[in-house]
């Protein structure tokens, strides 16, 4: 027994010192702060697989061999792309930061960068570098840069061949571990040194070799070592990781798992943000017009919100570098939508009313706002034990709502079953 308690407690103070490890900084916490409170982004899947019209993972899901794949690079010339007008869509919609992929699971870079030729410099005929007219032009209009980078790569020769991109013709006599983990380090610092103040590193690929030891927090360390105020999440589908900024959750709202992905992720105490797609692939498919109505993406956001999760929604440009038309409309739906009611999602924390079918709350000093998603009838009980109301007001009508408040809670009684995206009732609170 003795032995069992002192293993206990080796175990305890090892789990303590992994979690004391990483101590952000102040800038790092207020930018995890303005994060929370910024509630949308817009996450942005282009690259030449993008000219295959078939999603991001086209090299992958068609075997196409690695080399000839890489001939798209030659023939890639976005002449509509126009970074000015992508801000500006994203910040019409209502966004507060954008993510774009600068290198994804192909392995192509659409930075410059002098560790590969496989670059958008390099190895197009465009040679124009799209992250730093993407930088300048987000500084411009106030708009935040995050930057994904994937972890793993189908392209590259010393990447050790892992669950993915097993037939692509790539030799395995070249795989060293070393030289691509330095590799992919030399590239972060670029991005971290070139392109200003970066608001996010977003990293995605280490399911394709999770037993590897991919030295996260050692990476970690040297982006905070470069810009401490960097954000860093990871969609690795696993529990947090020290040094970790902010908790991901792909094509599902925080713990829900619907996907199937995060099996082993329980939702953290960092900030949350949950992306999604505007149809149903990331990259440009030509052939997906399952695209998603505004009314559904807007109730993502506001469930988001409730969760105290930020929305990251998706859009995959076209090869010539225009978003597809259905993008557009999607997000200035949206845009509409929160210049008229952004105050109960923008700077609000999730409700003390847990997510239920009928819909979520959102709260923000003495104000709860209870969004009203899928309610079947016309009276709505919230269980408010601790708090007295002291007006209820629906932001759509501007009406006042009658309700009926007791010691186990408040019962706001409408005059109709609700039929809008989202019945906002604003209530103001006196906390007992």
């Amino acid at each position: 027994m003795r032995k069992v308690i002192l293993s206990l407690a080796l175990l305890s103070l090892m789990s303590i010192n992994t979690a004391q490890c990483y101590t952000p900084t102040k800038e790092n916490l207020e930018k995890r702060r303005e994060f929370q409170d910024a509630k949308l982004g817009i996450f942005i899947h282009w690259g030449i697989y993008s000219m295959l019209a078939d999603g991001e993972w086209v090299l992958n899901n068609k075997n196409i061999n690695y080399k000839k794949y890489a001939d798209l690079a030659a023939g890639f010339y976005p002449s509509k792309f126009s970074a000015e007008e992508w801000v500006t869509i994203a910040k019409n919609a209502g966004a507060k930061y954008i993510c774009i992929t600068t290198r994804h699971h192909d392995g192509f870079s659409m930075f410059r960068t002098k560790y590969s030729p496989y670059n958008i410099i390099e190895a197009t005929p465009f040679k124009r570098d799209i992250i730093k007219e993407l930088a300048e032009e987000c500084k411009k209009q106030g708009i935040k840069l995050h930057l994904y980078y994937s972890h793993l790569d189908w392209g590259r020769e010393d990447y050790p061949i892992g669950n993915t991109g097993q037939n692509l013709g790539r030799p395995t006599n070249k795989e060293d571990w070393n030289s691509y983990y330095n590799f992919m380090n030399n590239q972060i610092k670029e991005l971290l040194t070139n392109y200003g103040e970066i608001g996010a590193i977003w990293f995605d690929g280490v399911w394709d070799r999770s037993e590897k030891d991919w030295q996260l927090e050692e990476q970690y360390s040297l982006i905070h070592k470069i810009q401490p105020q960097c954000l860093i999440g990871n969609n690795h589908h696993k529990e947090i990781i020290a040094g970790e900024d902010f908790q991901l959750f792909e094509k599902d709202l925080p713990g829900k798992n619907t996907t199937g992905f995060a099996t082993n992720q329980k939702v953290s105490q960092l900030p949350l943000e949950s992306c999604e797609t505007t149809n149903d692939t990331w990259g440009y498919d030509i052939k997906d017009n399952n695209y998603k109505s505004p009314e559904k993406l807007i109730q993502l956001l506001v469930r988001n919100a409730g969760m105290n999760a930020n929305l990251l929604l998706n859009v995959g440009p076209q090869p010539n570098g225009r978003f597809p038309e259905e993008s557009k409309r999607n997000l200035k739906a949206i845009g509409e939508w929160l210049e008229k009611y952004g105050e109960s999602v923008y700077g609000t924390r999730g409700g003390t009313i847990p997510s239920h079918v009928w819909g979520v709350t959102t709260s923000k000093g003495d104000t709860l706002y209870v969004h009203i998603l899928n309610l079947q009838d016309k009276n709505l009980f919230l269980p408010l034990t601790n708090n007295k109301v002291k007006s209820a007001q629906s932001m759509i009508t501007g009406e006042k709502i009658t309700y009926k408040q007791d010691n186990d809670g408040i019962l706001l009684k409408l005059k109709e079953v609700p039929t809008e995206t989202d019945h906002i009732i604003k209530l103001i609170i006196k906390k007992q």
